[in-house]
C-alpha cells in the first residue's frame, strides 16, 4: 500500500450566465431566478452577439423568445435554453432549433429547473462527491466510530470531506470528534430547506472539524427532519465534490430513504457473533432494497466457527474487509483524539486501504 490517494481536482469554477432578451417583464424575472441560484449574470440587451464575447464565454445562456430572431447569425454553441411564456406556441421549437438550442423551457412552470441549472453553472459543479454510508448491523457495531475514522482519513489525505451525521438519537457526531462546542450550524437550521440547497454556502456554515465539515445535530429537542429537507441538504453536499460519508441510524424512516438514495455505497458493521449475524440480515434486507452497492465490514473478536468470510457468506454480501480492534473503535473519543486521527494505528490503516480500493474503482475517482 503506497499510503497516498489519488484523486481528480476539485470542481472547475462557475461562471456567469449571460441573458439575451429585450422583454423588460421577462427580464425582471429572470433576474430573480438568478438571484435565488446565487448568479450574477451578464445582459446583452441589444445587439448580435458574435465568437469573440460573452456569448462564447458563458457556461449558460438564457434566450428570451422575443430575442431569438437575433441570434439567427450567431455562431452555434452549447448550453442555450430559449425561455418563453406561451405553451400553447407550436412554433416555439421551430425557433429553438434554428439557434440551436439545447432545452426549451415555460414560465412559470419550469421555475424549478432554471433555478437547478443556473445554481450548477455559478457553482462550476463537477463530479459529485463519492457518498458512502455506514450503518451498524446492531447495535453497538461502532458503525459511528467507523464513519467519523473513514471521514478523518478522507480529509488527511487531501479530499474535500463532509461528514454527515443522519442519527438523531445517536448523540452527536461532533461530540465524538470533541467539537460539540465548534461555531456551524446543525440539523435543525436546515428543517425548512426546500428546493435547493447551495453547495458552497451549506459547506461555508458547517462546522469545521479536523479538516472536514461535519453536519451534525445540536442538543436541543428536534429529532427529525423533514425528509425534503434531507435530500435538498445532502444533494448540495455532494455537489461539491470529494467524499461524503453519513453515519446512518439502524431506524429507517423517510429522511433516511432519502440518504439511501443517493449513496455510492454503504458499509453493513457486522461483529462477529451469531447473533449480531441475525440482526444484520434484517438490517441488510430493508437497506438493499435502495442501496445498489452493500458491502459488509466485520468487528472481531471472532465467535468460535465465525471468520470474516463466514460473515459475509452468510449476509451474501461482498466483503469490505475486517475492521480491526483497537481501543478508539470501542472507546470512542477517548484521549480527546478523533477515531484514525494518528493515520497509523490499524483503523487509519482500514479506512486508508479502503479508500484506496473504492476510489480506484470504476466511477470511483473524485
Amino acid at each position: 500500500m503506497s499510503g497516498t490517494i489519488t484523486h481528480d481536482p476539485p470542481p472547475a469554477r462557475g461562471g456567469s450566465p449571460l441573458i439575451v432578451t429585450e422583454d423588460a417583464a421577462l427580464l425582471d424575472d429572470l433576474l430573480r431566478l438568478c438571484a435565488a441560484a446565487g448568479a450574477t449574470p451578464e445582459v446583452l440587451h441589444h445587439g448580435i452577439p458574435d465568437q469573440g464575447d460573452a456569448w462564447a464565454a458563458a457556461p449558460l445562456v438564457l434566450v428570451g423568445d422575443d430575442a431569438a430572431h437575433r441570434l439567427l447569425g450567431a455562431a452555434r454553441r452549447r448550453q442555450v435554453v430559449l425561455i418563453g411564456r406561451d405553451q400553447d406556441d407550436p412554433d416555439v421549437w421551430r425557433r429553438a432549433m434554428e439557434i440551436g438550442a439545447d432545452h426549451v423551457l415555460m414560465l412559470p412552470d419550469g421555475e424549478q429547473w432554471l433555478v437547478d441549472r443556473i445554481a450548477d453553472v455559478a457553482e462550476g459543479v463537477g463530479r459529485p462527491a463519492l457518498t458512502v454510508g455506514v450503518i451498524g448491523g446492531r447495535g453497538g457495531a461502532g458503525a459511528s466510530t467507523l464513519a467519523c475514522a473513514l471521514a478523518v482519513t478522507s480529509a488527511r489525505e487531501g479530499l474535500r470531506t463532509l461528514l454527515v451525521d443522519a442519527d438523531p438519537l445517536g448523540g452527536g457526531l461532533d461530540v465524538l470528534l470533541g467539537g460539540e462546542g465548534a461555531e456551524g450550524l446543525r440539523w435543525p437550521a436546515f428543517a425548512a430547506s426546500r428546493g435547493r440547497v447551495g453547495g458552497g454556502a451549506l459547506e461555508e456554515s458547517l462546522p469545521a472539524l479536523h479538516s472536514l465539515r461535519v453536519l451534525s445535530w445540536d442538543r436541543g429537542d428536534c429529532v427529525a427532519v423533514p425528509p425534503q429537507a434531507v435530500r435538498a441538504v445532502l444533494a448540495a453536499a455532494r455537489r461539491r465534490g470529494g467524499t461524503v460519508v453519513v453515519d446512518l441510524p439502524r431506524r429507517l424512516d423517510d429522511g433516511v430513504g432519502e440518504v439511501l438514495a443517493q449513496l455510492d455505497l454503504a458499509l453493513l458493521v457486522v461483529p462477529a457473533e451469531l447473533r449480531a449475524v441475525a440482526a444484520a440480515g434484517r438490517v441488510a434486507a430493508a437497506v438493499g432494497v435502495v442501496v445498489r452497492d452493500l458491502r459488509v465490514a466485520v468487528r472481531g473478536p471472532y465467535a468460535p466457527g465465525l471468520d470474516d468470510q463466514e460473515v459475509a457468506r452468510l449476509l451474501g454480501l461482498p466483503l469490505a474487509g475486517e475492521v480491526p480492534v483497537e481501543p478508539g473503535l470501542l472507546r470512542p473519543g477517548d484521549g480527546g483524539k478523533p477515531p484514525g486521527a494518528s493515520g497509523r494505528g490499524p483503523l487509519a490503516r482500514f479506512c486508508l486501504g479502503f479508500w484506496e480500493r473504492v476510489l480506484a474503482e470504476p466511477g470511483g475517482a473524485r
